[in-house]
């Protein structure tokens, strides 16, 4: 059995359209590929046949995957999470101790990370070092440097 896997109803539907054009787009696009390669003949010196077999193969396994997580997952609704501490969805304002800098960071599944729009992962060291902690606590995470603290200043939702 799989683990199941959390998203947000944004983001499952990213990874439902991402799997819709595997198999509406490029699986057809591939299996006209390597029609294209059976119609020039010696299968056994195609190398454009190959490549377009290795191509099918890669696509298919990825396709596997990604129904396997889509089947797996399950929405979060933030409307009724607790904001007393923070958990995954929740918006948190923090403040780097040791030189005042003030981040503000949605916490969410591995899946969904994205650093630019701000979406760190639970699952990454500053995320884990934030996840229950309440507003006012200080988070001592673990980083290749050595160890930051971050002091929680706002939780939201």
């Amino acid at each position: 059995m799989s683990e199941l896997s959390y998203y947000t109803k944004e983001g499952l539907d990213k990874l439902k359209a991402e799997l819709k054009h595997m198999k509406t787009v490029l699986r057809p696009s591939i299996s006209e590929q390597i029609g294209e390669a059976i119609d020039k003949g010696d299968l056994s010196e195609n190398a454009e046949y190959d490549a377009a077999k290795e191509a099918q193969g890669l696509l298919e396994a990825k396709i596997n995957k990604l129904e396997q997580v889509v089947s797996n997952a399950r929405v979060l609704d933030d409307s009724d999470l607790d904001t007393s501490k923070a958990l995954i969805l929740s918006n948190v304002k923090i403040k780097n101790v040791s030189n005042g800098m003030e981040l503000t960071y949605t916490l969410v599944a591995e899946n969904e990370a994205d650093l630019k729009a701000k979406k760190i992962s639970v699952d990454s060291p500053i995320g884990k070092g934030l996840l229950g902690k309440a507003v006012g606590e200080i988070a001592d995470i673990q980083v290749p440097n050595g160890i930051m603290q971050f002091e929680i200043l706002e939780i939201t939702r």
